[in-house]
């Protein structure tokens, strides 16, 4: 390999961020999205594990069609178009959509499958500081051509929400298209699950919706929401879904079932209550995410402290993820510690005693 390229493994490996493969079977699961214990659901079905190829040649099925009406139909909205996962949705809207002499706006904390969706693309292109309503407004003005505003409903390194309704009245105020990315907030926010613009009743005032079906829905694939055109566009001009095998039909109908689980509701309940049993035990002020939200980011700021907590953790057999930079600016460093309907009081009381005693 190119020298330059072993010259920046050696440096993660100097700093105490270089990342490696591995899985933790067996140990107490506070790391993954899989909020409300859907990926733990058997789900047995004869259909087709094989999709035999892209949408626009073998992969489009009844089963495949069926469920993108089923999909807009329960989100509440116009069309739906299903994509492999979030990362491919992202980065085939941003890509796509916006034309050359256009703007998008992003909120500097944007997930990255939208950053790379914008390097795709040529529009214009500039970021507005986190949350902050104000910027937006004065990034808003200068901007040319169609605006673009994209947001991310519940942050996944920051475990906050966006003032999503004062966004969307700056963009309605502007003409500008606002596009929300629902991927931690689907499930877990809104009537049924339906998500944080649908909590605010805002799906007649959103261009887009990402809603992902990997993390609370515990299947894999996501789907975009919006406007009829729009999933035509798609289907058209998007290279991340034209290019690439379709999911197959197995997925497909677990993604819906899981979506209208007759008890996610109770599910939901129940990480609400672990989730206030986690925040009444554990009043660490380094806490900088949302109550009700299944990420729970405890800041920390140094790559050494940060390794240390996770090993500790680790050595209990309770897995937790460090972050580091690039993921998060550097000086931020933290533990992501997710929270599930299916974990016990008891396993929350021992990661609140470890992380107190640490």
């Amino acid at each position: 390999m190119d020298q330059r390229l072993l010259d920046k493994i050696v440096q993660r490996e100097k700093e105490g961020t270089l990342r490696s493969l591995s899985h933790f079977e067996g140990f107490t699961d506070f790391f993954s999205n899989d909020y409300l214990g859907l990926g733990k659901v058997e789900f047995k079905n004869n259909l087709s594990h094989a999709s035999t190829g892209s949408r626009l040649i073998s992969g489009t099925s009844k089963i495949a069609l069926e469920a993108e009406k089923e999909l807009a139909e329960f989100f509440k909205s116009e069309s739906a178009l299903l994509f492999n996962s979030g990362y491919d949705a992202n980065l085939g809207f941003f890509s796509a959509v916006p034309q050359r002499g256009d703007t998008i706006i992003y909120d500097e904390l944007i997930h990255a499958s939208v950053r790379d969706g914008i390097r795709l693309s040529f529009a214009n292109h500039f970021s507005f500081l986190h949350n902050d309503i104000e910027d937006l407004a004065k990034k808003i003005s200068s901007a040319k051509g169609t605006i673009y505003v994209a947001i991310e409903a519940l942050y996944s390194m920051d475990g906050d929400l966006a003032p999503l309704r004062a966004i969307q009245q700056i963009c309605e105020e502007n003409n500008a298209y606002l596009i929300v990315d629902e991927a931690h907030s689907v499930g877990i926010f809104g009537e049924d699950g339906r998500g944080f613009v649908s909590a605010l009743n805002l799906e007649n005032k959103t261009f887009a919706r990402l809603a992902t079906l990997g993390k609370a829905y515990g299947s894999h694939g996501a789907v975009i929401l919006g406007p009829e055109q729009l999933t035509q566009f798609l289907s058209n001009f998007s290279r991340s879904f034209i290019y690439t095998t379709a999911l197959p039909d197995a997925t497909v109908a677990r993604n819906v079932a899981m979506v209208k689980k007759e008890d996610i509701n109770a599910r939901r309940k129940q990480l609400q209550e672990n989730l206030a049993y986690f925040r009444e035990n554990f009043k660490h002020t380094g806490l900088i995410s949302e109550v009700n939200s299944p990420i729970q980011i405890l800041q920390i700021g140094s790559i050494t402290e940060t390794n240390r907590i996770a090993q500790l953790l680790l050595e209990k057999r309770i897995a937790v993820k460090p972050i580091f930079s690039p993921t998060v600016a550097k000086g931020k460093e933290r533990l992501r510690i997710c929270i599930h309907s299916f974990n016990s009081k008891g396993e929350i009381k021992e990661l609140v005693r470890l992380l107190e005693g640490r």
